[in-house]
């Protein structure tokens, strides 16, 4: 290889690493971008959450996937509309969540606390549900969220 087509390889290389560090910024931005607000009404006042919007087969396949923390007042809020019994499991997810099962109508149905890292389990709705909120392990009970609270989202029909 000549020094000119070394001298071409570099600069090709070092264009194509700019393009994969802008093209991975984007992607980070455009995940920001999906963040929302939703509201629990508890007995204790309201509870506000930014949440990232997973609403296709991926998005909700991957969820938390991966992650290694999470803020206290964020989390993951999964669209499975039409209204539907729903299954969850925490398959490589590194950090214990609390999920919260919410009926079509915002009400919570059931909450599955301090899930195990990891783990293959599948965890039931227990009924239908249009929606399910992952947050940060102990959030439910520091915050006193209990099944029947209101969920305030455009995704449930109760708001």
């Amino acid at each position: 290889m000549t020094s000119f087509q070394r001298g071409y390889a570099g600069r090709v290389l070092m264009a194509l690493a700019a393009v994969l560090l802008l093209w991975g910024l984007a992607a980070r931005d455009a995940q920001a971008a999906k963040m929302e607000t939703l509201e629990i009404v508890t007995k204790n006042g309201v509870h506000v959450f930014s949440v990232e919007i997973a609403t296709t087969d991926q998005e909700r396949e991957t969820g938390l996937m991966y992650r290694k923390q999470m803020p206290e007042g964020q989390g993951m809020l999964f669209d499975f509309r039409p209204e539907q019994p729903v299954s969850m499991w925490m398959k490589n997810t590194y950090i214990s969540l609390d999920m919260i099962f919410i009926r079509a109508d915002g009400r919570i149905l059931r909450i599955a606390e301090n899930t195990e890292p990891m783990s293959t389990r599948i965890i039931a709705s227990g009924g239908p549900v249009t929606g399910v909120l992952e947050v940060i392990a102990g959030t439910a009970k520091k915050l006193g969220i209990a099944p029947g609270d209101r969920v305030g989202h455009p995704l449930f029909k109760g708001r």
